[in-house]
């Protein structure tokens, strides 16, 4: 079976001629590759002009489809010469810490991998974005974050719509014995400034329940709809008190997955 981890790739079209491009992207996994290369294409050619990405149950994956994510985001003028997240070690391995391999730029071409949907080396579609909203929960991990976090290290502004994320700037590299991998805990990622201290998540922009009663990708659909009332107002829209009361209290959740899909992999 084809997975399709990005999903709902649509151009709004709002009053004045504006163009805001939304995708629902679950998963960094090797298919989404082609998928994301292919939306961010679209939404190049129809002249979007802001964009939301809707990571709110992305548990993470592979960080080089999470910085080709923010190349595609950003574009190439403001990722040139910049790290994408370097991957930071203990003390017991500033030799690790310190090799420049372990220091990811902004990808801006294809992999080509098996499944990935791309020939290797074709460069990368981009918006060239000053700003993005990304729609979050509690089940915005790792690479989701990394992408959060690599995006400010450059300027990007980045709004948060929805729940706090859950917090893992830590990341694996897989080990393999006997026919069995291994992925210990290994590094932190740090972004262009040296930022990587968000264990206990990213707080929301603007906090907004999830809304189980509309499709994703429905312009009316809670947080979507709160994504698009602050790009066009600058400001969060009022939940009455009882929905403010409702979602400070809800406790800190989680999807459950498969630790394969819910951590960052070089």
């Amino acid at each position: 079976m084809t997975k399709v981890p990005v999903q709902n790739v649509r151009v709004i079209d709002l009053a004045g001629g504006a163009k805001v491009g939304y995708l629902t992207f679950t998963d960094f996994i090797t298919p989404s590759e082609g998928q994301l290369v292919g939306a961010f294409g679209t939404f190049a050619q129809q002249g979007v002009t802001d964009l939301v990405v809707d990571l709110r149950y992305n548990g993470g994956g592979f960080i080089y489809i999470a910085s080709q994510v923010g190349y595609m985001i950003a574009g190439g003028m403001r990722t040139a010469n910049k790290t994408f997240e370097k991957l930071q070690y203990n003390d017991k391995r500033t030799a690790d810490s310190n090799d420049p391999n372990n220091n990811l730029p902004f990808f801006n071409t294809t992999s080509g991998f098996p499944n990935s949907g791309t020939n290797g080396n074709t460069v990368l579609p981009q918006l060239n974005l000053v700003r993005v909203f990304i729609l979050v929960t509690s089940g915005s991990c790792s690479a989701s974050e990394s992408v959060i976090n690599a995006l400010r290290g450059i300027d990007v502004t980045v709004h948060l719509i929805g729940a706090t994320t859950c917090g893992k700037p830590f990341g694996f590299t897989a080990r393999d014995n006997c026919g069995i991998s291994y992925f210990p805990i290994e590094f932190k990622g740090v972004n262009d400034k040296g930022f990587g201290d968000f264990a206990d998540g990213f707080a929301p922009t603007c906090m907004v329940a999830d809304d189980f009663s509309r499709p994703l990708g429905d312009p009316t659909e809670g947080m979507l709809a709160a994504a698009l009332s602050y790009r066009q107002t600058g400001a969060c829209p009022v939940p009455d008190i009882v929905q403010r009361q409702n979602i400070a209290a809800q406790p800190r959740g989680r999807l459950v997955r498969p630790p394969v899909r819910e951590n960052k992999y070089r």
